[in-house]
């Protein structure tokens, strides 16, 4: 009867073994699939839109003029369409409610839709304000 019941389990050991080699085939098989089909779809997007970056070269440059005194100006245009322009004074000068009011633009040319934006702004003792066509009010 040990005979027997050594037979038995053998047998059903065997089986259960079989089975559950055939269930992790089963499961790699599946990964595999799971795995090419993404692999499939993310070939398929479309690559993402890259924009060209030409040299930028200076067109326009007013020099610094910063003494330490007072204020300063500055400003430069470059080919790519931006630019900016800045000056600043020294307002209300050895007083207590002594403040640097800044004013001035910049803009810059969208490479994709090529619409041009441009921002004037004033930077003083209550914060900074920029205007703009695009920007809300």
């Amino acid at each position: 009867m040990t005979v027997s019941i050594l037979k038995v389990t053998t047998v059903v050991s065997s089986r259960l073994l079989i089975q559950t080699r055939h269930q992790i085939r089963l499961v790699i098989m599946k990964m595999i699939i799971i795995l090419f089909a993404v692999m499939v779809v993310a070939y398929a997007l479309p690559a993402p839109q890259t924009v060209q970056h030409d040299e930028v070269a200076l067109v326009k440059e007013t020099p610094s003029d910063n003494i330490g005194l007072g204020g300063y100006n500055y400003g430069y245009e470059l080919s790519n369409g931006q630019h900016h322009q800045e000056s600043a004074e020294l307002k209300n000068a050895g007083s207590e409610d002594e403040a640097l009011v800044v004013r001035g633009t910049f803009g810059w040319v969208d490479p994709v839709t090529n619409q041009r934006y441009d921002v004037s702004y004033v930077a003083d003792e209550n914060g900074f304000h920029p205007q703009g066509e695009h920007l809300p009010s």
